[in-house]
């Protein structure tokens, strides 16, 4: 039994990612196929899952950012509340993690479990980024008093769309399983293209989630206008309304490296967004790093209490927003 049959059976979620790698550079793993000089030609060289050697200088300053957008969401989670984001907070680690590993691959290009633990963390982290803007909408429609304009109610929201996450999760687990316990490369293909299914259905969700989103705000704009505009008189980085466009934010930079990676995955592995390390920063990692810091200046803990908008605020303001009538003075 090889060291790779071995890790695919004891550990199935690295077996997942496996499907990654082009046939020939599974060969060379298994110690089928002679591996040249990692530097001489890495665009050709089959032992190198990236096809470029990896750039230390822009893996470190992406790092750094990530790390750092985490290190400060830790902070605002302890000093503002909104433990419910915590599923983006350790989402940034993660992704923060996969993009250090990043820096070992350069030093060892054909690190076959180095490439596999970096793509584990980069392709995983985004899941968790989703998750987190699942839940946040829902909470932003219960606070403004305004959960009726969603298409789905906010708890179903949460546990519908997480549980698509799961599902769509363990269908590329069951495509890389399928991939990476045969050698035969006609059910290695059967095994990337389950794979490329679950991320598109993945996708998927996603965009679905965004339209609720998009028609939730739109809903509470043309039927609320009292709701819409109860922060008018604040700052306009205190309105709530804020938020909600930090929200559309974070789902475009999702949606944009969302698609990205399911494009790069129909491609193959060799294919020109696969072996692109310019794409890789700036279809993947530098929407997802605007999708996260974008909520260092608006974190939801700052805006959303446990008591509704409407009941914070005073009777005269209840009046004035129309939700009483003005006492008789005489």
């Amino acid at each position: 039994m090889t060291v790779c049959s071995t890790v695919s059976r004891r550990f199935p979620i690295v077996a997942a990612f496996s499907l990654f790698l082009h046939p020939t550079f599974v060969l060379a793993a298994r110690g089928d196929f002679p591996c040249p000089d990692p530097y001489l030609d890495p665009r050709n060289d089959f032992c190198n899952p990236l096809r470029y050697i990896s750039n230390t200088t822009i893996s470190g300053i992406a790092f750094a950012l990530v790390l750092t957008v985490g290190l400060i969401q830790t902070w605002l989670t302890y000093k503002r509340g909104a433990k419910y984001m915590l599923a983006m907070v350790i989402g940034c680690y993660t992704f923060a993690l996969g993009i250090a590993l990043r820096i070992g691959l350069h030093f060892q290009p054909q690190g076959t479990g180095l490439y596999i633990a970096e793509y584990l963390f980069v392709v995983l982290s985004p899941c968790a980024f989703i998750a987190a803007t699942y839940v946040l909408l829902g909470r932003l429609a219960a606070y403004i008093d305004c959960d009726k304009y969603l298409a789905v109610r906010p708890r179903r929201i949460t546990i519908a769309f997480v549980t698509s996450d799961v599902v769509t999760f363990l269908v590329q687990a069951a495509g890389g399983g399928v991939s990476a316990s045969s050698r035969d490369l006609h059910t290695n293909e059967i095994g990337s293209n389950i794979f490329l299914a679950g991320l598109a259905a993945q996708l998927l969700s996603f965009v679905v989630f965004t339209i609720i989103l998009l028609l939730f705000l739109y809903r509470v704009y043309t039927r609320r206008q009292e709701i819409w505009n109860i922060d008018s008189n604040k700052a306009w980085y205190n309105d709530w309304r804020a938020l909600g466009c930090a929200l559309v934010i974070s789902c475009i930079g999702i949606l944009i490296r969302s698609v990205f990676r399911t494009v790069e995955l129909s491609e193959g592995f060799a294919g020109p967004l696969a072996t692109s390390e310019k794409l890789f920063y700036c279809l993947d990692t530098l929407p997802l790093f605007i999708a996260i810091s974008v909520f260092i200046p608006f974190w939801p803990g700052r805006f959303i209490t446990p008591t509704p908008i409407t009941k914070e605020r005073s009777p005269q303001a209840s009046i004035e927003l129309g939700h009483g009538k003005q006492p008789d003075s005489g």
